[in-house]
């Protein structure tokens, strides 16, 4: 297989995890929270939802340097 492959199969498979990790984030939140309405209500992030959140922030990144690579080449 070339380059080329392997970094489009990557590329699905990050999208994929990407979409996932993104859904998994959004239980629990109102259609009324997500446009600002509803009050001040803030928590800090424990546990696994802390995980989720970093791991959705370097899926994105990785997301991002793949296509640019697929770009150039």
């Amino acid at each position: 297989m070339d380059l080329t492959k392997i970094l489009t199969i990557t590329q699905i498979i990050i999208a994929a995890l990407l979409v996932l990790l993104i859904l998994s984030q959004s239980q629990g939140t109102g259609l009324s929270l997500t446009f600002g309405g509803g009050g001040s209500f803030y928590r800090s992030k424990r546990g696994i939802e802390k995980t989720f959140f970093y791991s959705t922030i370097i899926l994105g990144i990785l997301f991002v340097a793949n296509a640019l690579v697929l770009f150039y080449l």
